[in-house]
């Protein structure tokens, strides 16, 4: 074997399995393996997952923050404007330097499949180019997917249509959309009737962002679920945020849910941002703003969790960690049982993985030899400790490592060190 990897837990509860690496595939998972490897990592019990994967992200503008102010309110719509003047001054070579700088991080925290919005409304398509590049230059190790995103609006924006066909003629994988940001929500549905039927022609998917406001009177995600379902796109499209879904009333949600599942829309919420940016023109009480996750997995629709953005003009945090997305995730949604939290684990791993089409995904013969390898037990530990990553793998090649997470102590009578595990 190129690699083996000795004693290690696996998402799905089994214990002390050894997993085989030849040729940058897996070729064994089984309790004591007697082939040796080349390379071996003794995992000592702790948790082998498949990469975390980020099923929504903005490269082209992440860590861009304070460029060329800050975003003082902290709002959704400041945060647009700022981003509206700042596309004017971009520089292709700093856009790439910053996304190969996020990318990096990317890496160092087992993040290795992302799918990024690029915006498409600068008609010189200049982030465009650079995420193209980007994506060519990663592709060793980390699968980047691009979406080509009309930021201010498809009918609202008089070029944003010839300037998507473009890209997605340059290379672009998805056709993305904003409906809820169109003049009128006559508008908005419009856009999504049109963006879906150009998906179906070009056999593309669509993930569009989708309701992000708190009018529960935005319900272009009913639009977008009837379009799948009539052109046949069952399984390619994607609602992100959805926030509105949040203030919505039980009765029409009692509705939408069985359409989305009829349609097979995945929804994709993220955490950090919704909470940030939504509920702002309330006083008390405070709406939380994320979509209902509980009650989409409840109807047996694909939830997937997005870091949404780093470091740019809508969030001045972050650093590429998923398991700090499903950290506040499992709080906002109040998915604190056992297996809710699991679930929430699934939502930065192998459900994104699905939704944006990953190959060769899993912990399994077969499999591409991608995993990572946490200071953590199981799934609920890795989120309650952002676990540290003490390996992670690329088609068979370790990619990055780090230390166990583990402070020292000086205090009399007790143990000279302590590393936040219960039981070990």
């Amino acid at each position: 074997m190129d690699l083996v990897i000795r004693n290690a837990s696996l998402p799905d509860g089994r214990p002390g399995i050894d997993i085989g690496v030849l040729d940058e595939r897996i070729v064994a998972v089984e309790p004591r393996l007697s082939a040796q490897g080349i390379r071996e990592i003794d995992a000592g019990g702790d948790l082998l997952t498949p990469p975390f994967v980020d099923a929504h992200f903005h490269m082209d503008s992440t860590l861009s923050y304070g460029l060329p102010r800050v975003n003082e309110s902290g709002t959704l719509l400041e945060g647009i404007a700022l981003w509206g003047e700042l596309k004017p001054q971009l520089e292709q070579e700093a856009l790439l330097e910053r996304a190969l700088h996020y990318c990096d991080w990317a890496v160092a925290r087992g993040l290795l499949a992302i799918r990024t919005h690029v915006d498409i409304c600068d008609d010189r398509l200049l982030a465009v180019e650079a995420l193209l590049e980007v994506k060519r230059t990663v592709a060793p190790y980390l699968d980047l997917q691009l979406v080509a995103f009309p930021q201010d609006g498809l009918l609202r924006s008089p070029s944003a249509f010839d300037n998507l066909k473009r890209a997605i003629a340059m290379g672009v994988d998805v056709v993305g959309g904003i409906p809820h940001f169109e003049r009128t929500m006559a508008q908005g549905a419009e856009s999504v009737r049109l963006l879906c039927e150009f998906a179906a022609d070009k056999g593309l998917r669509v993930d569009m962002h989708c309701d992000e406001t708190d009018d529960p009177l935005s319900r272009h995600i009913e639009t977008l679920a009837y379009e799948t379902w009539r052109l046949g796109l069952q399984g390619r499209v994607a609602g992100s945020h959805l926030t509105s879904m949040h203030s919505m009333d039980n009765y029409y949600v009692s509705k939408l849910l069985p359409l989305m599942k009829e349609s097979g829309v995945a929804a994709i919420a993220n955490p950090l941002i919704n909470i940030t940016l939504q509920g702002r023109h309330d006083t008390y009480p405070k709406r939380r703003g994320m979509t209902r996750v509980p009650e989409l997995l409840a109807a047996g629709i694909d939830v997937a969790f997005g870091h949404d953005c780093v470091m740019d003009p809508w969030y001045g945090l972050g650093s590429g960690d998923m398991l700090e997305v499903a950290h506040m995730g499992l709080h906002v949604a109040q998915m604190t049982g056992q297996a809710a939290m699991r679930q929430c684990f699934l939502a930065v791993t192998e459900t994104p993985a699905r939704i944006l089409g990953v190959e060769g995904y899993g912990i399994a013969p077969g499999c591409n030899a991608d995993f990572v390898l946490l200071d953590a037990s199981d799934p609920v530990e890795a989120i309650r400790l952002r676990a540290a990553r003490r390996a992670v793998v690329r088609r068979g090649a370790v990619v990055a490592e780090a230390p166990r997470a583990a402070s020292t102590l000086n205090l009399p009578g007790r143990p000279g060190a302590v590393d936040f595990r219960i039981g070990r």
